[in-house]
């Protein structure tokens, strides 16, 4: 069950000042204390372009979660024009450039450069619980399986949409994922800022590539599905679940057009 309210563990780090200087070293003493313990096994990827008033808060969250096995983040900077890379490089994580602008080449470079067997996609403006890395991995280090994982989540108001309001939004669109599953592809609810794969099927099947008209994240799933790696697994345990921000809903010009853009997605409806 999906929370209505965003709980208090999630609330803390939207309040992280970005600017202040003990809360960047905060975040990167438990970077080494948590996460960076030894040879990478997970590697943790997040395209930036532009995050400075996000990546702070989304890096805190990362480096704050329990875990046993070593983990690296690494930021692809994406010709960011304000102050993510410095504020990334304060935070004691990696930090490398890709100059090729859009998301997919960003995602190829993290691949590229990621040195541990198991790579997660996370997005920089959202919050991740403190067992998301643990929970996505796990059916991927337990099952061999399992080509792809990918997760669940829910939104952070920064419009005049209410939190109530997009809980009852997301009950609709877990509905309409439910349906993509059994009369299309579970592919199309796999999302690069929730899912978990291993790097060396990404890299066989050509990493985040897709043609015109696809997603680079639901594309790759489908890859490695077709590739014969295994299936997708769904991780929906409410510790798993992220919080990230309206702002794509924003970009659509609010919620009532974005529910009219699923609707036609899931019912193959074309736009006139």
């Amino acid at each position: 069950m999906k929370p209505i309210f965003i709980p208090a563990y999630i609330k803390k780090y939207l309040h992280i000042n970005r600017n202040n200087a003990t809360a960047l070293e905060a975040i990167k003493a438990a970077y080494k204390t948590n996460l960076a313990t030894g040879v990478p096994l997970i590697s943790v990827v997040i395209p930036a372009y532009n995050e400075e008033e996000n990546i702070v808060p989304t890096l805190a969250s990362l480096c704050n979660n329990v875990i046993t096995h070593p983990v690296e983040i690494i930021v692809v900077n994406n010709n960011s024009k304000d102050n993510t890379e410095a504020l990334v490089k304060a935070s004691g994580v990696i930090c490398i450039n890709e100059i090729t602008q859009g998301i997919t080449p960003a995602r190829n470079r993290g691949l590229k450069e990621a040195t541990g067997k198991y790579i997660l996609n996370a997005d920089a403006d959202t919050i991740y619980p403190k067992d998301w890395i643990a929970e996505m991995t796990k059916p991927l280090m337990n099952d061999k399986g399992v080509a792809i994982t990918y997760g669940t989540f829910s939104f952070i108001p920064i419009g005049s949409t209410g939190r109530i309001t997009y809980y009852f939004y997301e009950m609709l669109a877990d509905l309409t994922r439910l349906y993509n599953s059994f009369k299309k592809t579970a592919a199309v609810n796999v999302y690069g800022f929730n899912s978990g794969f291993r790097r060396e099927q990404g890299l066989q099947v050509g990493g985040f590539d897709h043609p015109p008209g696809t997603n680079e994240d639901g594309y790759l799933a489908l890859k490695l599905t077709q590739k014969g790696f295994g299936k997708m697994h769904r991780v929906s345990k409410s510790n798993a679940i992220v919080w990230t921000t309206d702002r794509r809903i924003q970009i659509d010009s609010g919620l009532w057009k974005a529910i009219g853009k699923r609707a036609r997605r899931v019912f193959n409806i074309k736009q006139r």
